[in-house]
């Protein structure tokens, strides 16, 4: 490696270190001086952008970008000088491919917090939930990409694992074939969660209904969901049982919903002045977005009949909020106003008080 090292006199030729030296500051001093000239360049073409994602991803650049003009210069100094080069090729090669998976990596990073910055100016709510979970998942993919392949070609510049590498490209067939079987379970939920960024049947802050659970998906992984329920219970859904058994979006096109109001009448219930005074309460209820409001008698049985209020609201905490105030202020006035409209179970218990005797004829 030291070509002008004496072993036997333990002496260095210090003026070859001092030549190495002189060409290695200069490299770094004028790849330093172009770094700076080109971020200051970019600065004050990104300060005439009135857009956050160019300054979020020149601002993600500049320590990768930085550390690559130096490499590049140190690879430059390292051709021109034999001493330079024998001390910086080894770690070249570990150094190259970790500076190009960073600048990769730190591009997606950059894009997507731009984009998800962008989000918040959306007016749209699911179109914000869409691209949301489109950015998490596509950003997720690229990143284990790129980290297998900087690793990859990392281990590549190690001679004994090239090797191996070369010995193995006569087997691959076999070796695809034990990768798939024991990957199986992986690659089905990788390629589930590419599925649904694509597809998307489910989006980040969606009001699902997957195996009887109930909440809103928090957060989309590559091989599994999470689902935060209303008890603040956070239920782990892998991402395939999705896409194979099926689940209930309520929030797929938009966050208005309807839903209904049940109450089991008696039979005498007068139903007229219950629309009425259903649809007056509804009309002047802030909650009711003016788009749904219904009374209807769905069911008849021999004891009792079925009225199904329907009401609409903006968003399902809205009309689970409306249903609970308009199921409350219909039974109070049916106590009040309609007493005999609600039924009244009576039982007669063995053993209890005896019925008072008949009178006897006088």
């Amino acid at each position: 490696m030291f070509e002008n090292f004496d072993i036997r006199s333990w002496q260095v030729d210090w003026s070859a270190v001092l030549v190495a030296s002189a060409v290695l500051v200069a490299a770094l001093l004028v790849a330093y001086l172009l770094y700076r000239a080109l971020f200051a360049l970019v600065g004050k073409l990104t300060a005439l952008s009135a857009s956050e994602t160019d300054h979020i991803v020149v601002d993600r650049m500049r320590a990768p970008v930085k550390w690559s003009v130096l490499a590049i210069a140190v690879t430059i100094a390292a051709e021109q000088n034999a001493l330079l080069g024998s001390l910086w090729e080894p770690f070249a090669r570990f150094l190259r491919p970790a500076l190009l998976g960073w600048i990769a990596y730190t591009l997606v990073k950059g894009f997507s917090t731009a984009l998800e910055l962008r989000l918040e100016h959306t007016e749209d709510p699911v179109a914000m939930r869409s691209r949301r979970t489109r950015i998490a998942i596509l950003s997720r993919t690229a990143t284990i990409a790129i980290v297998v392949i900087t690793i990859g070609l990392m281990m590549l510049g190690i001679p004994g694992v090239r090797d191996i590498g070369t010995t193995l490209l006569a087997s691959a067939g076999f070796a695809a074939l034990a990768i798939g079987a024991a990957a199986q379970p992986a690659l089905k939920s990788l390629i589930a969660g590419l599925q649904m960024a694509i597809t998307e049947p489910v989006r980040i802050g969606d009001l699902v209904v997957i195996d009887g659970h109930t909440g809103r998906v928090e957060e989309i992984k590559m091989s599994f969901v999470i689902v935060r329920t209303w008890d603040e219970r956070a239920v782990i859904i892998p991402t395939d049982q999705f896409l194979d058994d099926g689940f209930e979006n309520w929030t797929r096109r938009a966050e208005s919903l309807s839903g209904p109001v049940f109450l089991h009448l008696d039979p005498i219930a007068d139903i007229g002045p219950i629309r009425e005074e259903f649809t007056r309460f509804v009309e002047a209820h802030p909650l009711w977005d003016k788009r749904t409001v219904s009374v209807l008698v769905t069911e008849a049985y021999p004891e009792s009949v079925e009225v199904r209020m329907a009401v609409s609201a903006n968003t399902v905490a809205d009309l689970f909020n409306l249903r609970c105030a308009a199921r409350e202020h219909m039974i109070a006035w049916l106590n009040q106003h309609q007493p005999e409209a609600l039924i009244r179970h009576r039982l007669e218990v063995p053993g209890g008080t005896d019925k008072a005797p008949e009178p006897s004829e006088p």
